[in-house]
């Protein structure tokens, strides 16, 4: 009936409308390519899912780096992106310990430093780092206790790749003196949240008293104890554990028969029987058959 007046009102309601996006962009404090980005993140979140859930290993292999690349160009546009930089760091990590770890130690221990790298930045972002992660263990300890549950995702993902960086480079120095804050890391998170990814905290320290000798802390009836307790929380069907298990107890204790038995458990379960994370049963009979492969040479 009016027409002119209806034309009016639309252009001031796409005019309203626009303006407080933009004011909303202002107060977030993000530009808007940074409020794209983060609208994109969630579906990211769903292509990760995609991934575990892949139990197809060589397609997995292929898609990871690309998937990888292209969150690290987000980041770069975005680059106090929390979602990205966890993504970033838990990426990282896993493709070297999945793919590389065994392989490829050089490039594993890359890939594990630049995942370190993104989880410092990541945790960096959060009140008690933001200068920096302290040198000194209590002190890094005493940060640590001001963080609640939910920050629990970062420090994992972080002492994980930090501590897959030490186990490559256990001849440097640094590596050595770096250790001691791992472990304070993954014992925040075992006291904060023990059963995070399937309780895969207890995989650290099982490797870590099933790998070094008795007079520095070594223990292989803790180390038993520790991948026996992560096969509790996973009901038994987070079976990386085995692998874990194999590799660092008995093998130390050149124990043949638990070495061969607990690898062909692995082998012999269903390919599923860890829904939705189907590569990490995958990676974990790819390793079996890897370990089994070069028994005569451990053994």
């Amino acid at each position: 009936m009016f027409p002119g007046i209806t034309l009016k009102f639309r252009v001031m309601k796409r005019w309203m409308v626009t303006f407080w996006v933009i004011v909303g962009l202002f107060l977030l404090g993000c530009s808007p390519r940074q409020w794209a980005i983060r609208q994109t993140v969630p579906v990211l979140e769903h292509g990760v899912q995609a991934i575990f859930a892949e139990p197809d290993l060589q397609l997995a292999r292929l898609s990871i780096p690309a998937n990888l690349k292209l969150m690290e160009g987000l980041w770069r546009e975005d680059p106090k992106n929390k979602a990205l930089l966890l993504n970033l760091t838990r990426g990282y990590a896993s493709y070297a310990l999945a793919f590389l770890e065994d392989t490829s130690e050089a490039r594993a221990s890359q890939l594990y430093l630049r995942s370190r790298n993104f989880g410092f930045q990541l945790l960096q972002l959060y009140k008690p780092f933001e200068d920096g992660i302290p040198e000194d263990d209590q002190a890094l300890a005493q940060k640590l206790r001001q963080l609640d549950a939910r920050v629990v995702p970062a420090v994992f993902w972080t002492a994980f790749a930090w501590a897959g960086w030490v186990n490559l480079n256990s001849g440097d120095p640094r590596a050595v003196a770096d250790l001691n804050r791992v472990e304070a890391m993954m014992r925040w998170v075992q006291q904060t949240r023990e059963d995070y990814f399937f309780g895969a905290v207890h995989l650290f320290f099982g490797s870590v008293y099933g790998s070094l000798p008795r007079m520095l802390g070594g223990d292989p009836e803790k180390a038993r104890q520790e991948f026996e307790r992560c096969l509790e929380i996973s009901d038994g069907r987070f079976l990386l554990a085995n692998i874990y298990l194999a590799r660092y107890y008995a093998y130390p204790l050149l124990d043949e028969g638990i070495f061969e038995d607990v690898l062909q458990r692995v082998l012999n379960a269903p390919d599923d029987i860890l829904p939705g994370f189907e590569l990490l049963t995958a990676v974990a009979k790819a390793k079996a058959r890897w370990l089994l492969s070069r028994k005569d040479e451990l053994f």
